[in-house]
């Protein structure tokens, strides 16, 4: 069974009569008529592309004459997974133009234009109908074929074998496959500013390759081939692995510098990263004219669509833009080398440069990039630890001498919990989100009423009395109402 991504359909047609040069001029006409636009020719055939129209992103035509037949075949440029028969038009409105041409033109014509288009043939040793390796649209004989690396397309199947490895890893393991915890993805490599800050710089590249669930890992993975196949053949193995790595850590940085306690996973920075890669090939004269308006337009309603909808809340949306741009930096970097193809070294020079000068300035960042909730999370274990000590006057024995009661009121819970106010006042001069501060202020008043609760004690213990016991009562009914309050969030 055939599989493919791209909507097309295909139709051949006996020559009939006409020799294969008369029929190609006839097929040229026929597409001219028709107002497409002429991208290759050969003596074999050539390639077409549709005008761009509210019903098409355009269609690649292309027509292939061997063997006294003629192999037409149309086919979406864009990632539509279905055209609504609009390439099955295509070949039927070629076919009867180029029907209606066979009887306006004579044999006289058909040389002097068959004359005037030899020019523009490309050489026959060179002839990309006829000679070239398939694409990697083409290569793909069933769905497992997707998987398996091949000539220009080899280091796509790879990532996509990783990532489908990691999260089926990560299911064996016992993750949720729908909808991961939060603690799970932070335990599988997630990027978390608090955690990521603290040391832990590696989580910039495990996270892409981490997946909030299945359905986030198969939009990603369909979004990675599709860039994979039109793209992967342009770079090379090289550069594609380079420019995916490197864009994988642009789009992280910028997670890590636009939000404190978003938990970023996912590939799709990194593929935004190659989209922008494409784009800037898009907009030289790498890439053929035709076919380079045809998936401009494609590549542009794509990443146009998913920025918007990523606007939506819930989505990373710094990742792609860090992604994009960084994509769209390297890729103008590459030009020069993918236009001397033979220049080995300035090909490898050229990516050498953009990954000292890319991880140089994601290192900088990282290392002034300020870790404010990092630190309140260390802080908040010393606060834990200093609680516990201010507490241990509830774990004494009923029996125990007054003078250790006095002891551990004042010395310590009465010391500690001063401590832990000045802790929390120190804590809220962070840069920590709005949330926080008002737990931190809760927490404060909470330590508040433990010490007013604590010298009250004092006092009863040391003058052995229980005129005091209703307002300790009081004081503990609001400290049990403020950690209520706090266990609620």
């Amino acid at each position: 069974m055939a599989f493919g991504f791209s909507a097309k359909h295909s139709e051949e047609i006996a020559l009939d009569n006409l020799s294969q040069e008369q029929f190609l001029v006839i097929a040229i006409e026929a597409s001219q008529k028709l107002e497409w636009n002429l991208s290759y020719t050969s003596e074999n055939g050539f390639i077409a592309y549709t005008n761009f129209s509210m019903s098409s992103w355009s269609e690649k035509i292309t027509v292939v004459i061997e063997n006294n037949v003629a192999k037409i075949k149309s086919e979406c440029t864009g990632n539509q997974v279905t055209d609504w028969g609009k390439n099955k038009k295509n070949i039927e409105a070629l076919i009867s133009i180029i029907n209606e041409t066979k009887t306006s033109i004579n044999a006289e014509e058909l040389i002097q234009k068959y004359e005037e288009l030899k020019p523009k043939f490309a050489v026959k040793e060179d002839d990309t109908l006829t000679k070239s390796p398939l694409s990697s649209k083409e290569k793909f004989t069933g769905f497992f074929s997707i998987f398996k690396p091949t000539q220009g397309y080899f280091v796509t199947p790879i990532l996509l074998n990783l990532n489908i490895a990691v999260f089926l890893l990560m299911v064996i393991s016992g993750v949720n496959a729908f909808l991961p915890s939060n603690d799970s993805l932070i335990l599988w490599g997630a990027n978390f500013k608090p955690v990521t800050l603290a040391g832990e710089w590696w989580r910039l590249i495990t996270c892409c390759f981490l997946h909030i669930g299945i359905m986030h890992l198969v939009f990603n993975m369909y979004a990675l081939l599709y860039i994979g196949m039109l793209l992967e053949p342009y770079l090379g193995r090289i550069r594609f692995i380079s420019a995916y790595l490197l864009t994988a850590v642009t789009s992280s940085m910028a997670s890590l510098w636009w939000h404190d306690l978003i938990i970023s996973a996912g590939a799709s920075g990194a593929i935004f990263g190659m989209y922008g890669v494409f784009l800037a090939l898009l907009s030289t004269n790498i890439i053929e004219k035709s076919q380079r308006k045809a998936l401009l337009t494609s590549i542009l309603i794509f990443v146009a669509y998913n920025l918007m909808n990523g606007l939506k809340g819930g989505i990373d949306n710094a990742a792609h833009v860090g992604g994009l741009v960084g994509g769209l930096v390297i890729g103008y970097a590459f030009i020069p080398s993918l236009k001397n193809p033979n220049e080995t070294k300035l090909k490898l020079s050229t990516i050498a440069v953009l990954s000292i000068a890319i991880l140089g300035f994601s290192s900088f960042i990282y290392k002034t990039l300020p870790n404010d909730i990092g630190t309140y999370d260390e802080k908040m274990k010393d606060f834990a630890f200093m609680e516990s000590k201010a507490l241990e006057v509830y774990k004494l024995p009923g029996g125990a001498p007054k003078d250790t009661f006095l002891f551990y009121i004042k010395d310590r819970g009465i010391y500690y919990w001063n401590k832990n106010i000045i802790l929390l006042d120190s804590i809220n001069k962070f840069n920590i989100p709005d949330e926080m501060h008002k737990r931190n202020n809760k927490i404060r008043m909470y330590c508040e009423l433990r010490l007013k609760s604590f010298e009250l004690l004092y006092k009863a213990v040391n003058e052995n009395t229980g005129i005091y016991k209703d307002s300790l009562v009081s004081y503990n009914n609001q400290i049990k109402t403020i950690m209520d309050d706090l266990s609620k969030h």
